[in-house]
């Protein structure tokens, strides 16, 4: 019996020897406020992180594990990171020690297996030392002194060690939706009175919480994130536009003031700290059903655009809860290019001519979207416009197509009646005077 047990007690101690987990690569994303390391793992793994001092840095010991090959020399000087160690210990476990350039807010959690990677390790690194920003949404007021730009948020979705969607022909998502996104960032700040801001501008990860942050924290005027669709059977095609469903702006509303960190956060300008609990969501309500109605306004006229480029998937708006589309005072839209599924559309969507046609697309949507509606206080708004007089022009019909009124007309251009002389140039205000 005791032969028996001893042999059992050999047979499990020998399977946990030779049971270990590989780290079978390692990755890094440097981004703007942060660094994550990827683990390629051949299994699941328990692990532990903890920091140290003097000097900066963070160890991580992984049980049962041991690296396979060496790690890949990085460039480190755009990460939090100075340099990277391992060794195997005497309890069969692995330890990494990563040398810091100063202090660090480690999170970290392991990640099943996609449709691209194994099981994988995730230490995400962000920077003690800097100071959470405050939200400063965009202002609804007109702001004193000077006109401002109005400011875009374009959102190229994944990124890092997320693909997205992948091609047959191994085409990346995150790939093709940075592309068109430096492409329309070059028209928006070549456009008058426009400026960009990318939420990602290189291959790294960015949370879905993070992204609609970003966009606040830069007060954007519009939020526009962009996608490659994927469906399971290859046919599918086409281009789509997606908006906040309006069913859950009232529930979104409600848990974007239960999450709310500030108490002094603002909405379209309004500040919420004297208000009551019913208040505050009664404005934030308000505020994102008005967000929603000119966020349906801007996909309506991309989509549009995208119908001249590309065939549509549906031919009008459609709705859906995403998260990057919940941030409550900005306007809002998910554009959904192509399919990257389809190879058709994958073979389009790798051509550097259909890319700039894409973004193109967008572009005019968001053009003729702010010319009609330029915030108070805006260049764009500062700039008059002018109409010059065609036979058959008559002031109420020009003064609906630019929607100001017939008075407004009369007085800005000191006309006494409704006679129009042709080739004559009218200065259109943007507002009512």
């Amino acid at each position: 019996m005791r032969a028996v047990i001893a042999l059992t007690s050999l047979l499990l101690l020998s399977s946990v020897a030779y049971a270990d987990v590989q780290v079978r690569s390692v990755r890094m994303w440097p981004a703007p406020d942060n660094t994550r390391l990827v683990f390629d793992l051949s299994a699941p793994v328990d692990h532990r992180v903890f920091s140290l001092k003097n000097p900066d840095r963070l160890v991580i010991d992984l049980k049962a594990t041991r690296m396979n090959g060496s790690v890949p020399k990085f460039d480190f000087n755009k990460s939090l990171l100075k340099g990277i160690r391992h060794a195997s210990r005497d309890n069969a476990s692995l330890r990494v020690v990563l040398d810091l350039k100063g202090s660090v807010r480690p999170k970290s959690f392991v990640l099943k297996p996609n449709r691209e990677y194994g099981h994988r390790l995730v230490i995400d690194l962000f920077d003690a030392n800097s100071k959470k920003a405050t939200t400063t949404p965009r202002t609804v007021d007109k702001p004193k002194g000077r006109p401002r730009e109005l400011v875009i948020a374009i959102d190229a979705g994944h990124g890092g060690d997320d693909p997205g969607a992948i091609g047959r022909r191994g085409t990346r998502e995150k790939d093709v939706v940075l592309a068109v996104a430096r492409r329309l960032r070059r028209m928006v700040n070549d456009e008058y009175g426009m400026r960009a801001v990318m939420i990602r501008d290189a291959d790294y990860y960015v949370s879905l919480k993070g992204r609609v942050t970003k966009a606040r924290e830069h007060r954007a005027d519009l939020f526009v994130s962009l996608h490659a669709d994927a469906f399971r059977k290859s046919s599918a095609h086409g281009s789509s536009v997606y908006i906040l469903a309006v069913r859950g702006a009232s529930s979104d509303a409600a848990r974007w003031l239960a999450r709310s960190e500030n108490k002094s956060d603002q909405i379209g300008g309004v500040s919420l700290e004297d208000k009551d609990d019913l208040l505050k969501l009664v404005l934030v309500d308000m505020m994102q059903n008005s967000t929603i109605e000119d966020s349906d306004e801007v996909a309506r006229g991309i989509l549009g655009e995208l119908r001249k480029v590309n065939s549509l998937h549906k031919s009008r708006v459609e709705q859906a809860g995403f998260r990057v589309l919940k941030a409550p005072d900005i306007p809002s839209i998910l554009v959904e290019m192509a399919f990257i599924s389809n190879p058709s559309e994958e073979r389009k969507l790798r051509s550097p001519s259909h890319q700039a046609r894409l973004a193109g697309a967008v572009m005019k949507g968001i053009r003729s979207y702010f010319r009609r509606n330029p915030p108070t206080g805006t260049l764009l708004a500062s700039r008059p416009r002018r109409h010059v007089i065609s036979r058959g022009d008559t002031l109420s019909q020009i003064a609906t197509r630019y929607r100001v009124s017939v008075a407004t007309l009369r007085s800005v251009n000191g006309l006494q009646g409704d006679v129009l002389k042709v080739g004559r140039v009218l200065r259109i205000p943007y507002t009512d005077s």
